[in-house]
């Protein structure tokens, strides 16, 4: 990997962990639903001009149902969930439990589209999802003022995340990121905007939230999608794919530099075993001993 590609994909870590810290910053103010929709309107409104400039309109039109799917399992109701669970729980367990995402990935996959599992994916898959069991029961409370429906909210995105995958897959292949990228936000705000308006804060947030949300939409949305894409074009989406192993690092240094949020030995222990089983289930880890035609499963 060349050392401007890492830049980059350390750039994207640095982007995408601060998102937890934004939320955390605007979710109190805001409310969920209209975070996430200033958050999506914000993205579209820089993506879609990108996608104009590139002439790639065209491909949104001609793909835009499959896509608005993939702007709500990617988008729209994850936002809202991270959003949700930003009300209660830190930045840093946030971004732990999404570093869980390649593992609902891998298991959707093999149940629907029937990928192939080596022993080494099966055997990630066990180890980080025991790590997700065991962060979230020494976390979960659902006791008045609990995070347990946090951790919830958490673990329904991870695995909208893993189903969009899937679909995008089954349904996108071949079609320019960019055009998925930008018409997925614009369907998340096509369906978030009217609830959004519903549950606007009678409050109007403050400057110090609305510079959140702005930073969350541009920075943390609109500019990581091109960044990502760029990374995968230069890099392949396995080498790409491992963004997931730094982000929950700078989601924990933003939450303890900006929020005095503080790390304690489960969340290092959890975090450590869910990135090692999602290091075994994405390929970038692999078991002593075990070779490239062991698998189990079958490709349908």
């Amino acid at each position: 990997m060349k050392s401007f590609d890492l830049a980059e994909l350390i750039g994207l870590a640095a982007l995408w962990g601060a998102s937890f810290l934004f939320m955390r910053m605007g979710a109190a103010e805001f409310g969920p639903v209209a975070l996430s929709a200033v958050r999506v309107v914000g993205a579209t409104l820089f993506l879609i001009p990108l996608l104009a400039l590139r002439g790639q309109i065209g491909v949104l039109r001609r793909h835009w149902a499959p896509i608005f799917v993939v702007g709500v399992l990617n988008s729209a109701l994850p936002f809202l969930c991270f959003s949700y669970a930003a009300l209660s729980i830190t930045a840093g367990l946030s971004s732990i439990f999404n570093a869980a995402t390649p593992l609902f990935g891998a298991l959707i996959a093999w149940l629907w589209l029937k990928d192939r599992l080596t022993a080494s994916r099966v055997a990630g898959l066990a180890v980080g999802f025991a790590g997700v069991l065991w962060l979230a029961w020494d976390k979960a409370s659902f006791k008045p003022g609990g995070s347990g429906w946090a951790i919830v909210a958490c673990l329904a995105a991870t695995f909208c995340y893993g189903l969009s995958a899937s679909f995008t897959k089954k349904r996108l292949t071949g079609v320019a990121p960019l055009a998925v990228a930008a018409g997925s936000q614009l369907s998340a705000a096509i369906v978030l905007v009217l609830p959004a308006l519903v549950w606007w804060p009678a409050a109007m947030p403050s400057q110090h939230a609305w510079m959140a949300a702005a930073l969350l939409a541009l920075a943390c949305t609109g500019v990581a999608y091109v960044l990502f894409f760029r990374l995968i074009a230069h890099i392949g989406p396995a080498n790409a794919i491992s963004v997931t192993f730094l982000i929950p690092v700078f989601a924990v240094l933003w939450g303890w530099v900006f929020l005095d949020e503080g790390l304690t030995a489960a969340m290092v222990a959890g975090c450590a075993v869910i990135l090692v089983g999602t290091g075994l289930t994405t390929g970038l880890l692999k078991l002593p001993g075990t070779g490239a035609k062991e698998v189990l499963g079958s490709r349908g």
